[in-house]
């Protein structure tokens, strides 16, 4: 039988999991760094003061987990801001009518700024005549460089391949932007805003707390689940996304088949594929104060419902004190009550964990993944 205690976390043997367990430093740091007395950013967005007043339109480009991210962040800014975003994959970009009568700005994503897509995508867009924001943890990089403004995020050096802290702090950095736009376009008082700061500015001391925790969870869900061949991860609105990143990194570091879909999607055509205690992962948290997150959730519990009538096994992340989700699923592991768009960056943790531990037990290399790379540097 696998051992049940995680003593890798405690003796540093995977840099992956140790960088797992920095994330409520990085995150206390970042929010540190772009939050102030008198409200969020100081001087990063004085470049494209005049673009921040005149654009019809956001797009996001990105590759990889930094895409999740930016997915996360689509949701977050159109309905905090009332802002048009669109998400690109950055490798696509180049390639998409330059003729769209839009005036945006390009906001991309990449942990080391070094990623090509991602700066051909940057140089594509400046010579279209856009202005860019790049959102990037390394100050001085290329992308950093060379784009019109700058969001630095705090994670710190990210040695292991497989993103864990970059990934939250993109996510809390888009957050943070969000906000940003909701108050300078009248959409929110700065009193919302500051009861929207709070519980972020609280968060990291909550994720210290329940790291260790989920870790052991996490370890004794994978004991179940480690040999299965393929998962199904799900997830609704702003989930999916997470949903997403939950599946690449299981594939990254497991390399088991894992797909993601959105929750109502499962009942056109996925369906079929669940027999057999296949594994699905579902990100099926809940934001009591929030109706709208309340009916995702319901309908989200009347699938899985249906999935578990026809043979799947169900890992679920919920919110703190759901006793309905325990009555679907094989194995849940509690998040925080919390704000809708800030479950998102307490959830993905879980799953971070879930991954490592299901590679730590099918013996893989989890920091350095065959034929992946920290940073792709060529197209």
């Amino acid at each position: 039988m696998p051992e049940k205690m995680t003593e890798t976390a405690k003796s540093g043997k995977h840099r992956m999991i140790a960088e797992i367990y920095e994330q409520p430093r990085a995150i206390r740091d970042t929010v540190a760094h772009f939050v102030a007395d008198n409200g969020i950013f100081r001087d990063e967005l004085v470049n494209i003061e005049e673009a921040l007043r005149t654009f019809k339109k956001l797009i996001i480009a990105a590759s990889g987990s930094s895409r999740h991210a930016g997915l996360a962040g689509e949701i977050m800014i159109e309905d905090l801001s009332g802002s048009s975003v669109d998400v690109e994959y950055a490798s696509e970009y180049c390639y998409r009518s330059t003729h769209a009568e839009t005036d945006p700005i390009v906001i991309v994503i990449t942990q080391s700024g070094e990623t090509a897509d991602t700066i051909a995508a940057q140089r594509e867009a400046l010579a279209r005549g856009a202005k860019t924001l790049a959102i990037c943890n390394v100050e001085g990089s290329t992308i950093a460089r060379e784009a019109s403004a700058n969001l630095i995020t705090h994670a710190g050096p990210e040695l292991a391949i497989p993103a864990t802290k970059s990934f939250t702090t993109q996510v809390t950095v888009l957050y943070l932007f969000a906000l940003y736009l909701a108050r300078r376009r009248g959409r929110m008082t700065s009193e919302w805003i500051r009861a929207r700061l709070d519980p972020l500015m609280r968060l990291p001391d909550h994720l210290q707390e329940l790291i260790p925790a989920w870790d052991s969870l996490a370890c004794e869900s994978a004991e179940h689940y480690f040999e299965a061949p393929s998962y199904l991860y799900l997830g609704r609105g702003v989930h999916y996304a997470i949903a997403r990143e939950g599946a690449l990194k299981l594939k990254e570091i497991s390399y088991a088949h894992a797909e993601a879909y959105p929750t109502g999607e499962v009942r056109h055509g996925p369906e079929a594929l669940v027999a057999g205690g296949m594994p699905l992962v579902a990100v099926a948290t809940r934001d009591d104060h929030d109706p709208d997150s309340v009916l995702r959730y319901k309908k989200s519990l009347l699938t899985l419902t249906s999935v578990k009538k026809h043979g799947g096994k169900v890992l679920a992340i919920a919110t703190e004190g759901d006793q309905e989700i325990a009555a679907v699923a094989d194995h849940t592991i509690f998040v925080p009550a919390l704000p809708e768009l800030l479950l998102p960056i307490a959830e993905v943790i879980p799953l971070q964990l879930f991954s490592y531990h299901v590679a730590r037990l099918n013996g893989y290399d989890i920091d350095n993944p065959r034929n992946l790379t920290k940073a792709v540097v060529n197209e």
